[in-house]
C-alpha cells in the first residue's frame, strides 16, 4: 500500500508527529493493561493457523477467511448480547472542524465497549461438546468484561486470570458479570503463563483479545450497521483506535469491501504505536514499552492476522499526545455528556488531527470516529480535567522571570491582562528576580492559537521579562507547578487565604487592589472550575504598616482566614 508507506516514510519517528512540543509521558515495562505482554511467536505458515480456527465452508480459496461472510454470519449471533449502537451527529465538533462529525457509540454497549462484539461471537461460535468445560482469558480491561458478560449470556463457565495489582473496581465488576477472578502474578506475563497452564490442565478453551478471525468478524459487525445508519458514497474516512487491531481489522474488511472509496485511519497514541512503528518498518514489530495512558489500545505487539489485514484496509495513521487524548474526551462529553476512557477517545482526538492536516474546503465532508469505550475510574477525570485545556490548545503554562523589586509584580499583572488567568504560582526565594508560573486562556480560534501565543510572549518580553512557554514540558505540567517555592525567611510575612466567588473579573479585581501597595512574597491560584476560588497570598508588611494592611483587608471584601501561625506553614514555607 504506497500511500500509507509513504506517509509513514515521511513522518519519521513517532516524536515527530506530536505537534510543537514534545511530550514525555513516562512509559513502564510492568504493566496492568490487556495486552502488554510478551507476544506468541509468529507462526511459519499463516494460512495454517487461520485454518485451525475457521470451518472449511468459510475459507476463500487463497486458504484465508472469507470475513465478508463470517460478518454475516456474526450478524445473526453477535445481537443476542449486543446493542446496533447509535451513531451520534457531534454538533460542537463539526461546527469546530467545519465538516460533519458523526460518532458510532460503541461505548454504550452493555459492558460499555465494543469488546462484547468479538468475545461473544468466538464464545457463540465454539463446539458445545467442549465449550461445557469453560473458557479461560488473561485480561484486566474491557476484554475480560466482555467474557464475562458472553459466558454468562451462553451459561459457559469463564475464568478471568488477572495480575494481582488489578484494581479492586475492575475484578470486581468482572465477578459481578460472572467471570470467575483469578488474581495471580505481579504482572501480565506471570498472569499470561497462569492462563496458559489452566488451559491446557483444564482443557479450556482461550478466548483472545484480537487475533482470531471470529473476534475479528465480530467487531466487523460495526461495518454492517453502519451501512445502515448513514449514506456511505458521502463519507470521508472512519476513524478507528488501533490497539491490537481487532476493531480497525474488522470494520475496514467490511467498509473496504463495500465502499472502497472510504479511507480507514488508524489513531495510537504516540507511546504506544505498534500499528504505526510496524507499518513504517513494513513487519510486525514488538515495542520495548509502552505507554499506559490509553490502557484499553496498550499493545507490544499486533496480532499476526489483524496486522495482515490491517496492510490491506488502513489508509492512514494518526498519533496523538496525552493531552490530546485529553482534550478529546473533553469534546466528547460537550457533545454528549458522556464520559470516554482515554482509549475509547482515541478516535475522535485523531479524527481533529487529521482534520488540521488535511483541512478541506468541503464543508459536507463527512467523517466517522467510532467511540470504542467508556471503562475508566472516576478519579482519572481529575487528570483529564486538567489536562485537557491544555490538550485543545486553549489553555498555556508560561514561566515568567521579573525583577524581585516594588512594581514588578503589578506590571506583570497589567501585561496579561485582559486575557483570563488559570492558574498563578509564585513564591519568594531570591533578593533579584522573582520567578512566576501562570497559566492563561487564550481566546483565538484554534487555527490562530499559535500567532496569538507569539504576540502574547513577544509583548511580555518587550517588558524586559523572560518568558518561557511550559505548555508541552511534562515536568511543568505533572510535578512543578504544585511545588513551585520551599521555604523562606521573607521579615515579617503574613500568610492569607481569601474566597472569593470564581467568576469573569473576579480575580483580576482582587489583583488590582493587591497592588502595588505590599510586597507579595507568595501567591497561589488555580481555577478548579468550582463556584468558590481559593487564593493564598504571603504579604511582607512592617509593623509600622499593620494599619493599612488592616485597611486592604477591609477594602477587599472578600472572605478571608489569616494562616500565619499555621503549623503546615512554618513546616513547609517558613525559614
Amino acid at each position: 500500500m504506497p500511500s500509507i508507506l509513504e506517509h509513514a516514510e515521511a513522518n519519521g519517528t513517532a516524536a515527530d508527529t506530536n505537534g510543537h512540543h514534545r511530550p514525555e509521558t513516562p512509559v513502564g515495562r510492568m504493566a496492568l493493561t490487556d495486552y502488554s505482554i510478551n507476544p506468541s511467536p509468529s507462526s511459519e505458515d499463516k494460512r495454517a493457523r487461520v485454518r485451525q480456527a475457521v470451518p472449511e465452508d468459510l475459507l476463500l480459496p487463497n486458504g484465508f477467511p472469507d470475513y465478508l461472510r463470517m460478518i454475516a454470519s456474526a450478524t445473526s449471533r453477535v445481537y443476542e448480547a449486543c446493542n446496533v449502537t447509535p451513531l451520534t451527529p457531534a454538533v460542537n465538533l463539526s461546527n469546530r472542524l467545519e465538516c460533519n462529525v458523526l460518532l458510532k457509540r460503541e461505548d454504550t454497549q452493555p459492558v460499555f465497549s465494543f469488546k462484547l462484539r468479538g468475545a461473544y461471537n468466538k464464545m457463540a461460535h465454539l463446539d458445545p461438546a467442549i465449550s461445557w468445560k469453560g473458557v479461560v482469558c488473561c485480561s484486566a480491561g474491557n476484554h475480560a468484561q466482555g467474557v464475562a458478560y458472553s459466558a454468562r449470556k451462553l451459561k459457559i463457565p469463564a475464568t478471568i486470570i488477572m495480575p494481582e495489582g488489578t484494581p479492586s473496581i475492575k475484578h470486581m465488576n468482572v465477578a459481578r458479570l460472572g467471570g470467575h477472578v483469578v488474581l495471580h502474578g505481579a504482572d501480565f506475563d506471570a498472569a499470561k503463563e497462569e492462563c496458559a497452564r489452566r488451559e491446557k490442565q483444564d482443557g479450556l478453551i482461550n478466548i483472545p483479545p484480537f487475533d482470531d478471525p471470529y473476534v475479528i468478524a465480530g467487531q466487523g459487525t460495526i461495518g454492517n450497521e453502519l451501512f445502515g445508519q448513514v449514506n456511505m458514497s458521502k463519507v470521508e474516512a472512519i476513524f478507528c483506535c488501533a490497539g491490537g487491531g481487532g476493531l480497525i481489522a474488522g470494520i475496514g474488511l467490511y467498509v473496504k469491501r463495500m465502499a472502497p472509496h472510504v479511507k480507514i485511519i488508524a489513531v495510537e497514541a504516540y507511546d504506544a504505536n505498534a500499528l504505526a512503528q510496524s507499518f513504517r518498518k513494513r513487519q510486525r514489530v514488538v515495542l520495548n514499552e509502552v505507554g499506559l495512558f490509553a490502557d484499553g489500545a496498550a499493545v507490544k505487539t499486533l496480532g499476526e492476522e489483524t496486522f495482515r489485514i490491517c496492510q490491506e484496509v488502513v489508509d492512514d495513521f494518526v498519533e496523538v499526545t496525552t493531552d490530546e487524548i485529553c482534550a478529546a474526551i473533553k469534546d466528547m462529553y460537550d457533545d454528549t455528556r458522556s464520559g470516554l476512557e482515554p482509549a475509547g477517545a482515541l478516535s475522535i482526538a485523531g479524527m481533529k488531527k487529521y482534520v488540521s492536516q488535511h483541512p478541506s474546503q468541503d464543508s459536507n465532508r463527512t467523517l466517522i470516529a467510532v467511540t470504542s469505550g467508556a471503562n475508566m475510574n472516576f478519579d482519572r477525570f481529575r487528570f483529564v480535567a486538567e489536562r485537557a485545556a491544555v490538550g485543545e490548545g486553549k489553555e498555556v503554562l508560561l514561566a515568567v522571570t521579573i525583577p524581585e523589586r516594588p512594581g514588578a509584580f503589578a506590571r506583570l499583572v497589567d501585561t496579561i491582562m485582559p486575557y483570563a488567568v488559570t492558574e498563578f504560582n509564585y513564591r519568594y526565594a531570591d533578593q533579584d528576580v522573582a520567578n512566576v508560573m501562570i497559566g492563561l486562556s487564550l481566546t483565538a480560534p484554534a487555527a490562530q492559537r499559535s500567532e496569538e501565543l507569539q504576540m502574547l510572549l513577544q509583548r511580555i518580553r518587550s517588558e524586559e521579562m523572560t518568558v518561557t512557554d511550559l505548555s508541552g514540558d511534562e515536568l511543568a505540567k505533572s510535578h512543578l507547578r504544585y511545588l513551585v517555592g520551599g521555604r523562606s525567611a521573607v521579615a515579617n510575612e503574613k500568610l492569607y487565604m481569601f474566597s472569593f466567588p470564581e467568576r469573569p473579573g473576579a480575580l483580576e479585581r482582587f489583583l488590582k487592589i493587591l497592588r502595588p501597595r505590599f510586597t507579595i512574597s507568595l501567591f497561589h491560584y488555580r481555577n478548579y472550575g468550582g463556584d468558590i476560588a481559593k487564593i493564598l497570598a504571603g504579604i511582607s508588611c512592617p509593623d509600622e504598616d499593620s494599619g493599612d494592611l488592616s485597611q486592604f483587608l477591609r477594602d477587599v471584601d472578600y472572605p478571608f482566614e489569616e494562616c500565619t501561625n499555621s503549623e503546615v506553614f512554618k513546616t513547609f514555607l517558613r525559614t
